[in-house]
């Protein structure tokens, strides 16, 4: 098996892109998402190796210090970060990774590693993501409006991305999430490499 690809993930909060990813490993069980790195706080109904790695802003630090992360960003005055090494370990294995982080993590992984691809998930409209905010109940209307302006501050880089996906139906943008790796696993590059004995076979 060759290597596999690495796919980069952003959004703003409230466009849907945990969702969207949860259902897409379930669509394509080989595909690897990428486990983050955070000091905020778990979450009700968030598991320590599941969803994050919670750690605290010391041991954070001392990675980051070690040179351990892929990329890493401040992001509402928490950190989070990819460690290279998982990443690396399931591209060589032959697995195609997801990477879910930000812009600016995104653009560090792309500095390092410019094969990889980018795909980028808006909402349908402004109104519709400031529903999806106010639906969580978590927040104060502080924290929403603040989550709104880092929201514009996010699509504004839109352009820096390969793919946009807008997640309006889930349904489609689901399909269109699977569609990106399924055209890139039947790139010539990696199916050169897959089929290596049926080539040979049909070209005696």
């Amino acid at each position: 098996m060759g290597k596999g690809t690495l796919f980069i993930v952003s959004a703003p909060s409230g466009a849907g892109k945990t969702s969207l990813l949860k259902r897409l490993r379930e669509e394509l069980p080989d595909l690897v998402i990428s486990i983050s790195h955070t000091t905020r706080p778990r979450r009700p109904g968030e598991v320590d190796g599941r969803d994050y790695y919670f750690v605290s802003v010391e041991t954070f630090e001392r990675m980051l210090a070690q040179g351990a992360f892929l990329e890493h960003a401040k992001v509402f005055d928490h950190y989070y970060g990819t460690a290279r090494r998982q990443v690396e370990e399931n591209l060589e294995r032959g697995f195609d990774v997801v990477l879910e982080i930000d812009w600016q993590g995104a653009r560090q992984v792309r500095e390092k590693m410019p094969e990889s691809r980018s795909i980028f998930i808006l909402p349908p409209s402004r109104q519709v993501l400031e529903q999806r905010l106010r639906s969580r109940g978590q927040d104060s209307e502080a924290v929403i409006a603040r989550r709104m302006r880092a929201a514009r501050a996010e699509i504004a880089h839109y352009d820096e991305y390969d793919y946009l996906v807008v997640n309006d139906r889930f349904e489609q943008a689901l399909m269109q999430l699977e569609s990106i790796i399924v055209a890139d696993r039947l790139r010539l590059a990696r199916q050169r490499e897959k089929l290596a004995d049926l080539l040979r076979n049909l070209l005696v």
